[in-house]
């Protein structure tokens, strides 16, 4: 059995959460829902700046252009299965925000 002695700290607050995710909510609803990618890739970014794993700070490095053509292929292959690829959206989403996380230094 491995002995996991690491330790992970996340250092972001609660007004900056709020904050995150207002102007994320802001930025769908005045686009009508296009430019969600790129509030998701904001907030994903804001919780990796916060991320330290054994004191190796996260980054995120993936952009809302990169997920917009997610968005469209998962969009029409849900239309297309009549709604049934749509249980698989959550984790095609977690994945590719896998993807786009590292550890630095």
């Amino acid at each position: 059995m491995e002995n996991y002695n690491s330790y992970s700290e996340f250092n972001g607050g609660l007004l900056g959460l709020i904050g995150i995710n207002i102007l994320g909510a802001l930025i769908t609803a005045i686009t009508l829902g296009i430019a969600t990618p790129w509030a998701v890739c904001m907030k994903e970014s804001w919780i990796a700046q916060h991320t330290k794993i054994d004191g190796r700070q996260m980054v995120f490095d993936g952009t809302g252009g990169q997920l917009f053509g997610n968005y469209i292929k998962w969009f029409l292959l849900t239309i297309i299965t009549l709604g049934i690829y749509g249980f698989w959206l959550d984790i095609k989403m977690k994945k590719w925000v896998v993807k786009h996380t590292h550890l630095i230094g």
